[in-house]
């Protein structure tokens, strides 16, 4: 099997495997809120996670908040930030159209509870201008969220410069940056960021961990009420999780600029292969700056879910957009708001690298795409006649 959907999920890291299935069989019951012996090394080692991931992060362990996953993450940041406002004035939610579902649908609920979103549509190139980001934020935003990397065409947004806007201002940022970890350097340092989201599952770590990174001073409404996670999010900690969450994060960071140059030559062949060899394909995104493991290419006059589907027979594993969106006949609303038509995105697929993607992979797909774009054509065309 060829497995390029790294966007999706990731498989577990050999060292975090072995760390975690040894965390669970040898790492004892204790509950980290408890005080007697058990609870106390149960505690000790969910500090020392996070301590592990604020060094990584650039930010102090207080800071660190263990969810269940991103979605929550974003969930938490945005509801909790916008309901425990200072200024109830201050109701405005600046956004772009191409956000994470997570992100979209807390948005379509926060309008339900009075506020008022703006969602910034990208350029053709799949980026947001900073610009209309800068002319957004009015006295009356309380809150902007801007996504780190896009999740189907990984355009890099100027999560930077709009959180130096937003700092400026007096208005909090939340960027998710589930996408960036791993394939661009990821701390407070290179996004000055009020709340910054990520998901173990992305990065070599196990699905159902995430983390919400919430500033000093900045609060947050909690989602479930309870003392744990400095009253932030209630339920007892899973230690072994938020300890191979760490270890993923400290293995991803240190690895990744090597990575990032091993994934983007394989990610650069595979397009020219493809181009080269197959006419009629565009690369949705290509012209702005990238995570090095994300192709998006829409295949002109074919479907993209029976291609996924005719991949998926060869052993080939690809997404037809967001994992989170899928199961859905409805084209990628990020296409969308670049300005393809329904037809462009529904004949869109993305192909995501991971670590262990070869150039015999990359040949592998191509030539498998060879064979079935144009039968894919061949069959739309004549379902159009």
């Amino acid at each position: 099997m060829i497995y390029w959907d790294h966007n999706a999920a990731t498989p577990l890291l050999p060292e975090v495997s072995q760390a975690l299935a040894q965390a669970i069989l040898e790492g004892g019951s204790g509950n980290a809120s408890s005080i007697h012996r058990a609870g106390r090394e149960a505690r000790g080692r969910l500090d020392a996670a996070r301590a592990r991931i604020a060094r990584v992060l650039g930010c102090e362990p207080k800071e660190v908040c263990f969810t269940s996953s991103g979605s929550e993450a974003d969930a938490l940041a945005l509801k909790g930030a916008f309901l425990t406002r200072k200024d109830p004035l201050r109701r405005r939610i600046v956004t772009s159209s191409i956000e994470h579902p997570a992100v979209l649908a807390t948005m379509a609920q926060l309008e339900k509870l009075g506020a008022e979103v703006v969602r910034l549509r990208p350029g053709a190139d799949g980026r947001v201008s900073p610009e209309a980001v800068l002319e957004a934020l009015t006295p009356e935003t309380a809150l902007c969220s801007l996504m780190w990397a896009n999740n189907e065409t990984g355009v890099v947004q100027p999560a930077r410069e709009a959180a130096l806007a937003c700092r400026k201002r007096g208005i909090l940022f939340h960027t998710d940056a589930v996408q960036a970890v791993g394939k661009l350097p990821v701390s407070l340092r290179e996004v000055d960021a009020d709340l910054l989201a990520l998901s173990a599952h992305k990065f070599g770590g196990p699905a159902g961990a995430g983390v919400l990174v919430v500033r000093k001073g900045v609060d947050l409404q909690a989602l479930t009420p309870g003392h744990q996670e400095g009253s932030r999010r209630g339920g007892t900690q899973n230690v072994p999780y938020a300890e191979a969450l760490s270890l993923a994060l400290e293995l991803s960071q240190s690895r990744q600029e090597a990575s990032s140059a091993q994934l983007g030559a394989l990610r650069d062949l595979f397009e020219r292969e493809v181009q080269a060899r197959i006419p009629g394909v565009r690369i949705n995104g290509g012209a702005a700056p990238r995570v090095p493991n994300t192709s998006n290419l829409a295949f002109h006059g074919t479907d993209g879910e029976a291609l996924l589907i005719a991949l998926d027979l060869e052993g080939i594993c690809v997404s037809s957009g967001s994992a989170c969106a899928s199961g859905t006949l409805s084209p990628s609303h990020v296409l969308l708001a670049m300005g393809l038509t329904p037809e462009q995105a529904h004949g869109s697929l993305r192909f995501s690298l991971g670590a262990g993607t070869t150039q015999g992979e990359v040949q592998r797909v191509v030539e498998a795409l060879e064979t079935h774009v144009p039968r894919a054509r061949a069959i739309a065309a004549r379902d159009l006649a």
